[in-house]
């Protein structure tokens, strides 16, 4: 579990430095990940704890609209400075080009011809992409290259 230990190190860090919001959004990520073994009663691996940031950057995303049309910038600020911290712990993002070329060949290799077979198409791109891309616009793309 390298990624949770990178967690645990960093949080010890930002205590050092005494870095507030960076220590908050830390023990945020912690807690879920803690929260999600003591409810499973599992020791989660990498892949799963990249599953709960992506889960909690895509919270934080509904909570900055939803911030933002209610005209309260300054929580919406907070939500995107813990998005730019949980992001330093997720793999790179991927380009356009290089999901659409993700795309392609999962459709490709699961034979998919209509949107009968996205489940097919999304089960084999969710692992390779998984903290990477945005699964919305990914699964758009899907929807888009079956309904050709």
């Amino acid at each position: 579990m390298p990624l949770k230990s990178d967690l645990t190190s960093a949080m010890k860090e930002a205590m050092r430095a005494k870095e507030k919001a960076r220590l908050g959004a830390i023990r945020l990520m912690l807690s879920e990940i803690k929260r999600v073994e003591v409810d499973e009663r599992i020791s989660i691996n990498d892949q799963r704890v990249l599953s709960i940031l992506d889960k909690m950057v895509k919270q934080r995303r509904d909570s900055i609209n939803q911030y933002q049309s209610a005209g309260r910038q300054e929580l919406a600020d907070i939500e995107i400075s813990e998005i730019n911290i949980i992001k330093e712990f997720l793999p790179t993002s991927l380009t356009n080009e290089e999901i659409h070329a993700m795309v392609s060949s999962a459709i490709t290799e699961s034979g998919a011809e209509s949107m009968k077979d996205m489940g097919k198409v999304m089960n084999i791109i969710r692992p390779k992409m998984q903290g990477r891309a945005d699964a919305g616009l990914v699964s758009g793309l899907v929807k888009n290259e079956l309904n050709k």
